[in-house]
C-alpha cells in the first residue's frame, strides 16, 4: 500500500511499462510488459555514444475523478525535435499518445488520488539501438513509456529552495544538446548538483560561455518576478540556446501575459536578481518551485526572496487549477479520461 503523502521524486514500480522498436524506419504497435529489463547489443550507439531522449508529462486525478493529462502532444513535438537534433527517428505524436495512454490505462491503482499533492509521472525514452563502434548514428530505436507515481521535485516542494550559483562545471554549451532532452546534459549536470547539495542548496547554471547570465536551475528553467516603476510586474525568463525549452515555463507565460504581467524571454544577467522579487524554477517535475534566496559564494553576494510572493502563488495556483480540473481549461491544455 503506497503512503501517497510521502511520496518523493524517486522511482516507484508500477505494474506495467509500455514499449515498442522502430526497425528500418517502421514503427511498430506499442504493448503493455511487466518485464522492466531490456536486451540490447553492448555495441548499440545508444550506449556508445549517448543517442537516446526522453520526456517527463504528468496525468492528474481531478477535483472530478476525472483523469487529465497536461499538454502531451507538446511532449510529443518536443521529443521528436530532440530526435531530430540527435539524427534518430521521431516517435509519431499518435504512437507517442497511444503509448502514454496504454501506460495510464495499465497502471490505474498507481494513479494518486486528488488532494494527495502526488501526480503519476510518465517518462518517455527513446534509444538507439543500432550496434556500430564507428562514430555516428544508429537508425533503429526502442520508445519506452515508464509510468511511477511521484511526490515533490524538490524535498521542500513550494515553501522554496535555496539555490548556489556555479562557475566552475557547464551543463550544456551554446548551439550544443542543451536545446534537446537528451541524457548527457543532465549526467552533465551530476558533479555541480552534488556539490551545491554538500552545503545545502540546489545548482542554478550560468552561461558557459561567460558564466556571467543565468541558464538553468538545476534541471528547470528560471523564473524571475521585477515589479517595474509603473507599479506592474514583469516576468522575466532566460532565452539561451543551451537550455531546454520548457513546456511548464510556456505554459505560465501564457497565464502571466493573461494577468497582465509584461513577459520577457531574454538573457538575464546575475546582478539582475537584486532587481527582482520573487523569483522559482519551473519545470514538468517541480511545477513552480520559488526560491528563497540565491547565494554567490565568488563574489561574496547572497540575493534574498524570502517566502514565495504573490504573483508565483497566483501562477502556481492557476496552472494547478487547470490541471486538476478546478477551473475550465480554455487553453485545451489538457486530455480528460473517465475512469
Amino acid at each position: 500500500m503506497i503512503d501517497w503523502s510521502k511520496l518523493t521524486f524517486h522511482y516507484t514500480e508500477t505494474d506495467y511499462i509500455v514499449r515498442c522498436g522502430c526497425r528500418n524506419g517502421v514503427w511498430e504497435e506499442p504493448y503493455a510488459t511487466s518485464d522492466k529489463y531490456m536486451s540490447i547489443h553492448v555495441a548499440a550507439t545508444g550506449l556508445q555514444y549517448g543517442q537516446e531522449c526522453f520526456e517527463g508529462l504528468k496525468a492528474f486525478r481531478g477535483v472530478d475523478g476525472k483523469v487529465r493529462i497536461f499538454r502531451m502532444e507538446e511532449n510529443a513535438r518536443r521529443m521528436q525535435r530532440s530526435a531530430e537534433g540527435l539524427l534518430m527517428t521521431p516517435v509519431p505524436t499518435e504512437i507517442f499518445c497511444k503509448a502514454i495512454l496504454l501506460a495510464l490505462e495499465k497502471n490505474l491503482d498507481y494513479l494518486p488520488p486528488y488532494e494527495t499533492g502526488a501526480t503519476l509521472y510518465f517518462r518517455p525514452v527513446l534509444v538507439a539501438t543500432t550496434p556500430e563502434i564507428s562514430v555516428g548514428p544508429g537508425k533503429d530505436c526502442e520508445f519506452i513509456v515508464i509510468p511511477t507515481p511521484i511526490g515533490p521535485y524538490f524535498p521542500n516542494g513550494f515553501k522554496g529552495t535555496p539555490f548556489l550559483v556555479n562557475r566552475t562545471i557547464d551543463r550544456a554549451a551554446p548551439q550544443g544538446t542543451g536545446q534537446w532532452k537528451v541524457g548527457g546534459n543532465y549526467a552533465a549536470s551530476f558533479r555541480a548538483s552534488e556539490m551545491a547539495h554538500a552545503l545545502g542548496y540546489e545548482c542554478m547554471f550560468t552561461d558557459a560561455k561567460t558564466h556571467r547570465y543565468i541558464d538553468e536551475c538545476t534541471a528547470s528553467n528560471f523564473i524571475g518576478i521585477k515589479r517595474l516603476a509603473t507599479g506592474d510586474y514583469e516576468y522575466l525568463t532566460p532565452r539561451s540556446s543551451a537550455i531546454l525549452p520548457s513546456i511548464t515555463n510556456d505554459s505560465l507565460m501564457t497565464l502571466a501575459s493573461e494577468m497582465g504581467l509584461k513577459v520577457t524571454r531574454r538573457r538575464i544577467r546575475l546582478e539582475e536578481l537584486t532587481d527582482m522579487c520573487e523569483a522559482a524554477a519551473c519545470g514538468t517535475a517541480c511545477v513552480i518551485s520559488p526560491i528563497t534566496k540565491v547565494v554567490d559564494l565568488d563574489k561574496n553576494v547572497t540575493y534574498d526572496f524570502g517566502e514565495p510572493g504573490p504573483i508565483l502563488t497566483k501562477l502556481y495556483q492557476a496552472l494547478q487549477d487547470i490541471q486538476y480540473g478546478r477551473v475550465e481549461d480554455k487553453y485545451r491544455w489538457t486530455r480528460i479520461f473517465e475512469l
